[in-house]
C-alpha cells in the first residue's frame, strides 16, 4: 500500500502531464487495485493540492470533464507577450448568440433570432458547432421538427465552470460586456467616432472567434424589431 505523500505526488504529476481534465475515476485507474486510494482519500487529496497552490501562478480547478491545472487568468497578458499571440476576438453577435443559447437551452434558431430581433447567420451557428461549444440536443416535436440546441462539456470547460449552474447570474439590467467580463471574454472595444469609423469598428468586431480561423461573416438582418440597444439579460430573461 502506497503512503499518502506518494499517492499525492503521483496525482499531482498525472495532472500536469495531462493534456485534458482528469476525472477521479482516471486518476484511481493510474493505481493498482491494492494501491488506489478510496475516494474520499482522493477527494482529500484534491483539495489539499488545490489549497498548497492557491495564490500562485497556477490553480488546480475542477471543470465539468474532471480536474486540472491551469495557469491564473490575471496571468494571461504577460503569457500572451511571451507566446507572442493575439487574444482571441469574439464578436457581439456571436456571444449574444452563445448566451442565449447556454442560459435558455435547449432551443431553436428560431429563438434565438427571436430574441435577438435579428436573424443569426449560417456562420455563426457553424462557428459555434465546430468549436464545439454548442451542440444539436434533438428537434422540438412540431411542423418542420427544427433543430434544438444547448451547450457542451468543452463549453464548460473553456469557459472554467463545472456545470451550466455556475454561468454568471442574469440580473434585469446586465450589459453583455459584464457577462464578458466574468467569463473573461474579450470583447472587441466599440467607440464613439464617424459614421465611416463606426462601420468599420462594427466590421471589425465581427472578426473570427479565434485569430487563427477565417472571419465569421455576421450581417444581422432584421426580422421585427431590432433589439440590439436593449441590455442582453432584457433579451434573455
Amino acid at each position: 500500500m502506497k503512503n499518502k505523500t506518494e499517492i499525492s505526488n503521483t496525482v499531482e504529476a498525472a495532472l500536469f502531464s495531462a493534456e485534458e481534465p482528469l476525472s477521479t475515476k482516471d486518476l484511481r485507474g493510474m493505481f493498482k487495485p491494492e494501491d488506489a486510494p478510496a475516494t474520499d482519500e482522493l477527494n482529500a487529496i484534491l483539495d489539499q493540492l488545490a489549497s498548497d497552490y492557491h495564490g500562485r501562478g497556477i490553480e488546480l480547478v475542477s471543470v465539468a470533464n474532471g480536474y486540472r491545472f491551469q495557469t491564473q487568468v490575471q496571468y494571461a497578458s504577460a503569457l500572451r507577450r511571451l507566446r507572442e499571440l493575439r487574444p482571441p476576438r469574439y464578436s457581439r453577435a456571436l456571444l449574444e448568440t452563445l448566451a442565449i443559447i447556454a442560459y435558455r437551452q435547449p432551443v431553436t434558431r428560431g429563438d434565438v433570432e427571436e430574441v435577438r430581433g435579428v436573424a443569426v447567420s449560417t456562420d455563426i451557428m457553424r462557428a459555434l458547432l465546430e468549436r464545439g461549444w454548442v451542440r444539436q440536443m434533438g428537434e422540438r416535436e412540431v411542423p418542420g421538427r427544427p433543430a434544438l440546441y444547448g451547450t457542451t462539456t468543452d463549453f464548460l470547460e473553456y469557459f472554467n465552470l463545472a456545470s451550466i449552474q455556475q454561468l454568471p447570474e442574469l440580473a434585469d439590467q446586465r450589459d453583455l460586456a459584464e457577462i464578458a467580463k466574468d467569463l473573461n471574454i474579450l470583447l472587441p472595444e466599440l467607440r464613439q467616432t464617424s459614421s465611416e469609423e463606426a462601420e468599420l469598428a462594427e466590421r471589425d468586431s465581427e472578426e473570427s472567434i479565434d485569430s487563427d480561423e477565417n472571419p465569421v461573416a455576421d450581417v444581422d438582418r432584421p426580422i421585427d424589431s431590432d433589439t440590439s440597444t436593449q441590455p442582453v439579460a432584457d433579451r434573455i430573461g
